[in-house]
Parts: C-alpha cells; structure tokens; sequence
C-alpha cells in the first residue's frame, strides 16, 4: 500500500505571500508545505483524507489520474475547501466520488458546496456521494479504516488507522481509550504545529510525548506552521526515528 504526503502545512500563522521569515523564503523544497492532506493507495482503491484550498495543485504535482474516494477528518475550511477540485475525476473516471464524513461534517459540505446537492443541478457541478461515517470501522474499495477520536480543542475530529499506519491531524487530547487503537501501529502521522504551546494542536514536546507512549517503529510530524523552523534544522533535533513529513513524501508499504 501507498500513501503520499499531498500536503503538510497549515494555513496557522502569517500568509506565505506577506511573510519573509526564514522558512518562508527556503529554498529547501521540504519547506514548501501546503495545506495537510494525504493519498492512499492500494493495488485498487485511491482515497484522499481531506480537501484544503490546495487539492488541486497537489493532485497535478502528483499527476493522479484516479480517485475513488475523500474521507474527512472534520469540516474546518483549511481541509475542505478544495471539494470542488473533484470534477475532473468526475469526468476522467465518468462517476461519482465517494465522500465520507461524520454528519456534523456533512452538514459543513452542504452549506459551503450547496450548488452540488441541489435537486436541479446545473451541468459540470461536482458529482458526489455522500456516506456518515462515526467512530465504527468502516472499508473504502480494499481500504478499511479504523476511526480514532481526538480532540482539537472543543472539536470532535477523527484520526484514522489503516492496517499499521495511523494518521492523526488538528488535535491537542487523546482519550486513553482511543490511545488504544493506535498501541501497535510501525507508522505514527502526528500534528505537530509548533515548538510554542498552541490552544488546539499538539506543540513539538507534546507530539514527541505522544511518539513515546505508542512507540511506533517511526513517527511523521504534519500539520507543521513556518514557526516550526527549518525541516533541516528540525530534523536534526528529533529522534533517529522521528521525523517531519514534507510535501511528496511517498511510503510503499507492505502493512
């Protein structure tokens, strides 16, 4: 099985085009991050968790050519902005995209995108599917998921497991319960936004806390803001196993 970093950033802090600080101006690659989201695939099934405002740069920097399905992992606009994006596949593949979402979720898509779910719909509209999905396993084609509730601040939002990869994004709790469903996983996909202490997501101390607990083979840091610094410099300060995700990081994985 794939996945495919699309995107590692946050759209937390400054804006790119007004900010000069060190990051921003990098000419290190793994600095360029865009807004967080990653691909899926296995030998039939293509599944994206989250649609920012970046999706469709990050669909043809990957030159993906097939997507079956979009799970979200909750409605904040930085992860669902970019649902629009899914009409080429609609006309590539000649079918409806699958979406996945919990229903407060669903209610979020249907306001920003309500030309999409109208009775009358006018032609070239995304073609969607929408299924409720909650904290219960559930399978995409051959993909099966394993939700796992976190916390981003006040939020409800879900992490997922597929296999012995965890991907978890926008949180700062995790109930030990849910801590429970990710004991065992080789890959751990961890926020990380910053070395300062941040309201609702997991510092770098408060991540690295986490890597400790699971003890996963290796740990991923995403969602990373430019007050992060450097991936160079970060780098070198983590563990041997721990690292920052960088925009087209790729894994083939036989898990």
């Amino acid at each position: 099985m794939k996945f495919t970093f699309l995107g590692t950033g946050t759209s937390q802090g400054v804006p790119v085009i007004t900010c000069t600080c060190e990051v921003c101006s990098s000419v290190d690659e793994k600095d360029h991050r865009t807004r967080t989201s990653l691909m899926i695939e296995s030998e039939t099934t293509t599944v994206v968790i989250d649609t920012g405002p970046d999706f469709r740069f990050q669909m043809l920097r990957e030159k993906v050519m097939n997507l079956d399905a979009v799970v979200f992992t909750h409605g904040h606009k930085d992860h669902v902005a970019g649902l629009d994006d899914i009409r080429p596949f609609n006309y590539l593949q000649n079918k409806t995209i699958d979406v996945y979402a919990e229903e407060n979720v669903r209610e979020i898509l249907k306001r920003e995108f309500a030309y999409a779910f109208k009775s009358d719909k006018y032609h070239g509209v995304p073609q969607i599917n929408l299924k409720t999905i909650d904290e219960h396993p559930f399978t995409v084609g051959d993909i099966d998921f394993i939700p796992i509730r976190v916390m981003h601040k006040d939020l409800p939002v879900l992490g997922f497991r597929v296999n012995d990869f965890t991907y978890i994004t926008d949180a700062n709790f995790i109930e030990e319960k849910e801590m429970e469903k990710i004991k065992g996983t080789k890959i751990l996909v961890l926020n990380a936004l910053r070395k300062e202490q941040h309201y609702s997501h997991f510092n770098l101390e408060q991540a690295l806390e986490i890597v400790n607990k699971i003890k996963p083979e290796a740990a991923y840091f995403t969602h990373i803001s430019h007050y992060m610094g450097l991936h160079e410099v970060i780098e070198k300060q983590l563990p041997e196993n721990v690292h920052l995700a960088y925009d087209g990081l790729k894994m083939d994985l036989k898990i």
